[in-house]
């Protein structure tokens, strides 16, 4: 059988990325990515007063392709105006509430705590995304020769946003708490920057951790997904719900390193609440508990209910 073929519109950040990739990867899609880029005035203007115009993107969106699943912002009005252009030729999926009439699509996938409701609205508990055990199982390696300890810890951070601006002492005050409760109780660990991650937080790795630590200095997939595989905990900082729902695929404990907040942030509260109570979060403190949980594989969910709501769908 000959398989579908998709586009995935995305700003380019790597949430959105894995977001779009796994559900496309899950939906067995032959998928290409299109980087979206608004012309300069609509950059600034809401989607939800934006003509669903060709005029309103940079981008020229040619070839055959069957699905759209885009995720943010800027991808909102491309997906719409794809969806008006072809009608019933393609089913286009948003990821993320996109702030206009969830008409405008077949499919919208958005994490439970958003608390977004309706016909065509599928929830999920997190984040989906792309990450795969047989993808862990295959980076295992990548960073095993520098592993010289029995007990690893690795350290997903991200980086400042509209609720979280990285001050300096936060940060200290985070790798203050990992050098107490592991390196101090034999652990190793492998420190992981993500796209976000400002340069002077991974100096400050640098210079806070010994040379014994693993400092990964630049955006390194293979390095992100063997930590995964090797850690025993994964430490990962509270602006990323994304990465924390990446790491709950592994079934590993999970310790969110919570930060003072910029501005409210009621939707992080709602996923932090959603995770401690299943059981897949505890907030990195002055202790070190041990758990499970059972593993989160809520992109195959999604992508499963998808697959058995199109498998008649005529798309000529």
């Amino acid at each position: 059988m000959t398989k579908l073929k998709g586009i995935l519109l995305t700003e380019g950040m790597h949430g959105m990325i894995s977001q779009v990739e796994g559900l496309a990867k899950a939906l067995d899609l032959d998928f290409i990515h299109e980087k979206i880029e608004l012309n300069n005035f609509w950059k600034m203007i809401p989607p939800k007063v934006t003509p669903i115009k060709k005029f309103a993107f940079k981008n020229k969106i040619e070839g055959n392709f069957n699905m759209v699943i885009s995720c943010g912002r800027k991808s909102v009005i491309p997906s719409i105006y794809l969806k008006r252009k072809l009608k019933k030729k393609i089913i286009n999926i948003h990821i993320q509430d996109p702030k206009v009439s969830l008409k405008n699509f077949d499919f919208i996938v958005v994490p439970e705590h958003d608390g977004i409701k309706g016909k065509n609205v599928l929830t999920t508990k997190g984040a989906i995304h792309y990450l795969r055990e047989e993808e862990l199982n295959k980076n295992l390696d990548y960073l095993k020769p520098k592993i010289n300890k029995e007990k690893i810890v690795s350290l997903i951070i991200g980086g400042p946003n509209k609720y979280y601006d990285y001050k300096k002492e936060f940060i200290e005050e985070i790798f203050l708490k990992i050098k107490k409760n592991f390196i101090n109780t034999g652990f190793q660990l492998i420190f992981i920057p993500s796209l976000r991650t400002p340069k002077k937080i991974i100096e400050l790795a640098k210079n806070f951790f010994d040379d014994e630590q693993i400092i990964i200095s630049d955006v390194d997939k293979k390095a992100y997904l063997s930590s995964l595989k090797l850690a025993d905990y994964i430490v990962v900082t509270c602006d990323s719900t994304s990465m924390i729902s990446e790491a709950a695929m592994t079934g590993k404990p999970i310790y969110v390193a919570q930060m003072p907040t910029v501005k409210k942030n009621q939707r992080f509260l709602k996923f932090f609440e959603l995770f401690r109570d299943l059981n897949i979060i505890k907030d990195l403190n002055d202790s070190l508990d041990t758990w499970n949980y059972e593993k989160l594989d809520e992109t195959n969910k999604i992508s499963g209910y998808i697959k058995e709501k199109i498998k008649n769908y005529d798309f000529s």
